[in-house]
């Protein structure tokens, strides 16, 4: 099997595009799972936190499915998302389009650079609901709100929430990987608690409409960033008083920086992520879903200068006071 990709990024979040809306492509379920496995794998010829399927929609101008690396389906992807926004807007010309989700159509839009050269898209991130079955979380609470969770960590308190897939977030005074490791694996393992597993993030204000956040991203591990972490992270920020509702959040992460919006109304919640979405290379790969070890990348063109500006904003990202450890 021959396939056409493309490898970009959302803030050092990298995935791999493959093309079903253009390319005269069909998978079974089985083989996108496959896919993800095989071509995501670190060490590997590509290698990427997850696949972004491309494909045609009866309900907008296009469709995203995200697989992530360990073969699971996510139910919204902020970073590929916006990656996604870019490859479609790249071959419509237009600078608006709506995608399909698999909760939701979401527009999605090129808007000003959150940095000079840099091309930033804007996604919505919804639904957003605090009802713990929409987790789905078992517990007896209508809602979990900046409350410890004991069989995670008892000293930390979670706020459960999905955008609409899981997020539990933590308002910390110091950001330490290990222990968001920890915590990310042990609600993953906690299938009593989280059938479906979780997201779990960690988010230090650095001043105002600033903030940090390291995330543990279910199936992938911790992860430079998370879009929809980012997003889920910033409406608790605001809901706890942190930070301001209706303004722009910056939010930096290990991978570089976003910024975010949280707009209220009544008791509903609107969310905007606003970032990059940069082409690292594309090719064509050989693969036989059979035999992984004769996974090879027959063609590549990359995309140096992209890189280089990315890496300059990372930079000034890193320079910018964002250490939170």
């Amino acid at each position: 099997m021959k396939l056409e990709f493309l490898k970009c990024h959302g803030s050092g979040n990298d995935f791999i595009i493959i093309d079903e809306w253009n390319n005269d492509y069909s998978f079974s379920e089985e083989e996108r799972k496959e896919l993800a496995v095989q071509l995501s794998r670190r060490g590997g010829p590509i290698g990427s936190d997850g696949i972004l399927f491309v494909m045609s929609s009866e309900s907008a101008d296009a469709r995203m499915r995200m697989f992530n690396s360990d073969g699971s389906e996510a139910e919204m992807c902020g970073n590929g998302l916006r990656c996604a926004a870019r490859y479609a807007i790249d071959r419509t010309g237009k600078k608006e389009l709506v995608f399909e989700t698999m909760k939701a159509d979401l527009p999605v839009a090129e808007v000003p650079e959150i940095y000079e050269g840099i091309r930033t898209f804007e996604v919505a991130i919804e639904p957003v609901s605090f009802d713990p079955a929409s987790l789905p979380m078992s517990t007896k609470k209508n809602e979990w709100i900046n409350t410890p969770i004991p069989e995670i960590q008892e000293e930390i308190s979670f706020t459960a929430l999905s955008v609409p897939n899981p997020h539990l977030a933590a308002v910390v005074n110091y950001v330490d990987d290990s222990a968001v490791q920890i915590s990310g694996e042990r609600a993953n393992e906690c299938k009593q608690l989280f059938p479906n597993g979780t997201n779990v993030s960690f988010i230090k204000s650095l001043s105002a409409q600033k903030i940090f956040v390291r995330t543990y991203e279910r199936g992938v591990g911790l992860t430079n960033a998370c879009g929809t972490a980012m997003s889920a992270s910033t409406l608790v920020s605001c809901l706890l008083g942190h930070q301001p509702f209706n303004e722009v959040i910056t939010v930096y992460n290990p991978g570089g920086m976003v910024q975010t919006i949280v707009n209220k109304k009544d008791e509903n919640f609107f969310i905007k992520l606003r970032g990059n979405a940069t082409y690292e290379f594309e090719g064509t790969v050989s693969l036989d879903l059979e035999n992984p070890s004769g996974t090879s990348v027959l063609e590549k063109k990359d995309f140096p200068e992209e890189k280089k500006l990315y890496e300059k904003m990372a930079r000034y990202a890193a320079e910018s006071g964002v250490q939170a450890h």
